[in-house]
């Protein structure tokens, strides 16, 4: 699998209230591919995001479709990196119940 196509998977995958994709948002990092397995790292804005495990399986199951395994680790945005997120989450926000903001 081409490490290209992998990347151009995950960059297209959009958060579900937002406009943008996980990557953009800096929700999604440290993206590694090797021996069919890909690893990332989510970067939350806050603790008890309420569609934590819809945004994981946004990326989890576009990759098991191409064959490969997906593990991940998590951690909590800087202060720095959730400003930038909030002010994406406001420039590019589509509506709905789904904001990590909100």
């Amino acid at each position: 699998m081409d490490f290209f196509k992998i990347i151009q998977t995950i960059e297209s995958i959009q958060h579900p209230a937002i406009s943008t994709s996980l990557v953009t948002l800096g929700m999604l990092e440290d993206i590694d591919f090797e021996d069919n397995k890909v690893k990332a790292t989510f970067a939350w804005p806050f603790d008890n995001i309420p569609i934590k495990d819809q945004l994981i399986n946004s990326i989890k199951l576009p990759l098991k479709n191409l064959g490969l395994d997906f593990e991940y680790s998590e951690r909590i945005m800087s202060e720095d990196e959730k400003a930038k997120f909030l002010e994406l989450e406001k420039k590019y926000w589509r509506g709905g119940s789904a904001g990590c903001g909100a």
